[in-house]
């Protein structure tokens, strides 16, 4: 992590960043604080209240723990063959590779997971990761999460990524990151080389507002010049992308720098994190409003990760329906047409 990095709440409140508050001690006791110095700088710009420091700063409000609430809240201990391996559908696995961030957001779904003491996967539990992979050929897919592994150096990424290379079967890395819009100096020729080691790349970039992508064009773009394709993933957050001109201008952006938006989340059941979660009618709502005033190129899937493991599905709003003989369908505009099934 860089030197200029905030990685405490003393760090945070020295830099006149969140109140001297005596509840935060409680906040930061049992979830992980951490800033980037590009995060830092881009909280200045907007003035230290907006929609970044509602995902980065802590607040009293993560000491609320509502009811459905979960330590894990998309049960991935449920499918959890080996340490560090998450085997939930039959044709891809999840390798968590590291447990530290650039930055901890607040309302991360794996918060109870993640934090300053958390380490790469040791050498034997890679291993072990490994052989299970080798051991299951319908596997096609690796997504390399945690954490966030382009926290690892080149160095030692490439192993790990050629390691996955060896095994015939595995025909994609999917790589889920924050880091080009987080800390945009480590991509790098080096790491970009680490992440073309392996299995054909793709990498899906964790960003939720459209300021998150200023000075993150140069990182983005030496990504997608070499030939490594790019997703984006969103998390539908209160007070900071709920509305639909953030979300048009953030699909818009990301579209421009050949992004394409993949999925928006519906928040999920992490502990203290209700104050970011926004009713599924609404989700629906924003979805429909967007559609037909952008491109289809420009829209995710709206997707919901069933608490308990039960795997992600889409909730988005529905278009037709089934009335006798024949469907009831609606367009853009909200009107409805009976269209012959």
């Amino acid at each position: 992590m860089s030197s200029n990095s905030l990685r405490t709440l003393d760090a945070l409140i020295q830099a006149d960043l969140v109140p001297g508050d005596p509840e935060l001690v409680a906040v930061a006791q049992r979830f992980a604080v951490g800033l980037t110095a590009h995060v830092v700088a881009q909280l200045r710009q907007e003035g230290g209240a907006g929609p970044l420091a509602r995902q980065y700063l802590p607040t009293v409000a993560e000491l609320a723990i509502q009811p459905q609430e979960r330590a894990d809240p998309i049960g991935d201990a449920a499918h959890a063959p080996v340490s560090g391996l998450v085997h939930r559908y039959p044709d891809r696995v999840l390798l968590k590779a590291v447990h530290v961030c650039p930055v901890y957001c607040r309302f991360c779904f794996r918060r109870e997971q993640v934090g300053p003491e958390g380490e790469m996967l040791d050498r034997p539990a890679l291993d072990a990761a490994l052989a299970y992979i080798a051991e299951n050929p319908g596997i096609r897919e690796v997504i390399l999460s945690g954490g966030d592994p382009l926290v690892m150096s080149p160095g030692r990424l490439a192993p790990m990524v050629h390691a996955i290379g060896t095994l015939s079967h595995v025909d994609l890395l999917r790589v889920h990151t924050r880091v080009p819009v987080v800390d945009p100096s480590r991509i790098t020729a080096e790491l970009i080389a680490a992440l073309k080691s392996g299995p054909t790349p793709w990498l899906v970039l964790h960003v939720n507002h459209p300021s998150e992508l200023l000075g993150a064009e140069r990182a983005i773009g030496d990504l997608v010049d070499a030939g490594i394709p790019m997703l984006s993933q969103s998390v539908l957050l209160a007070g900071v992308n709920d509305s639909v001109s953030a979300l048009e201008e953030l699909f818009r952006a990301l579209l421009k720098l050949r992004i394409k938006p993949y999925y928006l989340h519906q928040g999920d059941q992490a502990q203290g994190t209700g104050h970011f979660r926004v009713p599924i009618e609404r989700g629906q709502e924003l979805m429909q409003s967007l559609r037909g005033r952008v491109s289809g190129m420009a829209l995710p899937t709206y997707m919901l990760d069933i608490p308990g493991g039960f795997g992600k599905v889409p909730v988005g709003p529905v278009y037709a329906k089934r009335e006798g003989e024949s469907w009831v369908v609606q367009d853009p505009q909200g009107q409805d047409h009976p269209v012959p099934g």
